[in-house]
């Protein structure tokens, strides 16, 4: 692996279902319609909106990092959508999702892959995050400080919540998030404001973006 980088790969079991491709209204369908819909995020940690309709692949979206009193508003593109065929370790496997690389400003620079991936000989159901990564430079001493102290142990433990949170919606799997009044979606559905949101302060792309090096991260006060 490259210096400074970061090669992640984090898998949950999710069940079974008939073998086969998947079927209508099956596990792997449900898992990757949940998957493709950005319900796997854990609210508390990372959120999504993008505007919709729209096609997936070229679509940006604006995540939004949350940490105690502080939200770091981050840009993102999909790049690829996966709905294929592929060898896998125990035969073909069906894969569903999406990927997308980080855009200038991002705290971090690389590309994430979301899957889900059905074993069609056996039935078997899998989610998937593959992700390589590295940091951006930062310039902001306050916020570099506090992404080395936490930024690495709040990355994996978002990757964990991913996976059991999607375990648990299967349960009960909501509605596919509509878009507001202004066109956008914000993802997952049902994460309102926290009750000091008020009071939170707004880092707009906190990492140095490349096209403009010499240019200052933009901070905003919460109205």
């Amino acid at each position: 692996m490259t210096k400074g980088w970061h090669r992640d790969r984090v898998t949950i079991e999710l069940g079974y279902e008939a073998p086969g491709e998947p079927e209508k209204g099956g596990l792997a369908e449900t898992a990757g319609d949940l998957v493709n819909s950005y319900e796997f995020s854990d609210p508390r940690i990372l959120r999504a909106a993008y505007k919709a309709p729209g096609d997936l692949v070229g679509r940006n979206m604006l995540l939004e990092g949350r940490f105690l009193f502080l939200r770091f508003l981050l840009g993102v593109r999909i790049v690829a959508a996966h709905d294929e065929v592929v060898d896998g370790p125990n035969g073909p496997e069906r894969l569903i999702g999406w990927s997308y690389a980080t855009l200038d400003g991002h705290l971090e620079q690389g590309k994430l892959r979301y899957e889900i991936a059905k074993e069609l000989d056996t039935g078997r159901v899998e989610f998937r995050i593959l992700a390589y990564s590295r940091w951006s430079p930062i310039r902001n001493r306050l916020v570099w400080a506090g992404f080395n102290a936490f930024g690495r142990r709040t990355q994996l433990t978002w990757y964990h919540h991913a996976m059991t949170r999607l375990q648990r919606l299967l349960d009960d799997p909501p509605e596919t998030p509509k878009p507001d009044d202004d066109g956008i979606v914000r993802a997952p559905s049902g994460a309102g404001p926290g009750r000091f949101e008020g009071f939170v302060v707004r880092f707009a792309h906190p990492g140095l973006d490349t096209r403009h090096p010499d240019r200052e991260y933009r901070l905003k006060r919460s109205a």
